[in-house]
C-alpha cells in the first residue's frame, strides 16, 4: 500500500514542469554520455568488426542503423499514445510538451528508417522500394508524424491543440501493430524481427551484440534530445512563473561567475 502511494507521488509530481525541469537536469548528462558512448562502440564495432553476413556480404552492415531507427521510430509514436492518454485523463501539461517534443524526433527516425531500408533494399530485392506492407505501413507511420506536428502548429489555443493532437495520436497507435505483424499477416519481401526478447537471436553473437549496443545507444540520444527539447518548451510556456525567472537569474550569474 505504500509503495502504490510513493509510486502515485512521483507520477503527479512528474506533471510538475518545475519539479520536471529539477530532474530532467539531473538526467540529461547521464543519457547523453550513455548515448555516445553505446552508439560509438557499437557502430564502430558493426561497421569495421563484426563479420559479414554469408548471403548480403557487407551490405547488412546499414541494420546497425536501420534497425534502431526502426525501432525507435515505432516505440516513441508508442509514447505520444501514452502522453496522450495522460494529457486526456490526468489533464497534466507536462504530457502535452511530451507529445509536441518528441513528435519531430520520431518523424526524423522514421525518416532514417526509410532512407536506410532502401538503400538496403536496393542490393537486397534489387529496387529501392516497393510497395509491401511494411514499407507501406511505415511511410504511413511518417504521415502520421506529420499531422501531428502540423496539426500541434495549425491550432493557436494550446489547450484545443493538446486534445486534438492527443486523440491523433490515440487513434494512430493502431498502426504499431500492423508495422510489427505485417511480415506475419501478409506475404512480404522484408524479413522478420532481427531479435526479440523472448527468443535467442539467429544471427551470432559478433553481430547482434554491437546491434544490440547501438539500440540502447539510439534510446538514450532519444530520451537527452526530447529531454532536452521538452525543458527548452517548458521553459517557454512557464516563462511568466516565479520559478523560472529565478531559474534564468541563477543561470545568468553562473555564466557572470564564470
Amino acid at each position: 500500500m505504500k509503495s502504490s502511494v510513493i509510486s502515485w507521488t512521483w507520477f503527479h509530481k512528474l506533471g510538475s514542469p518545475k519539479w520536471f525541469y529539477a530532474i530532467s537536469g539531473r538526467m540529461l548528462p547521464w543519457l547523453t554520455v550513455a548515448a555516445i558512448l553505446l552508439i560509438g562502440i557499437g557502430v564502430i564495432w558493426g561497421l569495421a568488426f563484426a563479420p559479414q553476413d554469408y548471403q548480403q556480404g557487407n551490405s547488412f552492415r546499414i541494420i546497425y542503423i536501420h534497425v534502431p531507427a526502426a525501432m525507435l521510430a515505432q516505440s516513441c509514436y508508442v509514447m505520444l499514445a501514452v502522453a496522450g492518454v495522460v494529457g486526456l485523463v490526468w489533464k497534466m501539461k507536462i504530457a502535452d510538451v511530451a507529445l509536441q517534443c518528441a513528435a519531430p524526433i520520431g518523424a526524423w527516425m522514421t525518416a532514417v528508417a526509410l532512407v536506410t531500408g532502401a538503400i538496403w533494399g536496393k542490393p537486397t530485392w534489387g529496387s529501392w522500394w516497393v510497395w509491401d506492407a511494411r514499407l507501406t505501413s511505415m511511410l504511413i507511420l511518417l504521415f502520421l508524424y506529420f499531422g501531428l506536428i502540423a496539426l500541434g502548429q495549425a491550432i493557436s489555443n494550446r489547450e484545443s491543440a493538446a486534445k486534438a493532437c492527443a486523440v491523433l495520436a490515440i487513434v494512430g497507435v493502431i498502426n504499431i501493430p500492423i508495422i510489427k505483424y505485417s511480415v506475419e499477416w501478409w506475404n512480404t519481401l522484408h524479413q522478420g524481427a532481427t531479435f526479440t526478447l523472448t527468443e535467442k537471436p539467429a544471427m551470432p553473437a559478433e553481430m547482434w551484440m554491437p546491434l544490440l549496443l547501438t539500440v540502447l545507444g539510439f534510446y538514450c540520444f532519444f530520451g537527452a534530445v526530447l529531454l532536452l527539447r521538452m525543458r527548452l518548451e517548458v521553459l517557454k510556456r512557464e516563462a511568466r512563473t516565479s520559478w523560472v525567472r529565478e531559474e534564468v537569474m541563477n543561470s545568468l550569474g553562473r555564466e557572470v561567475a564564470r
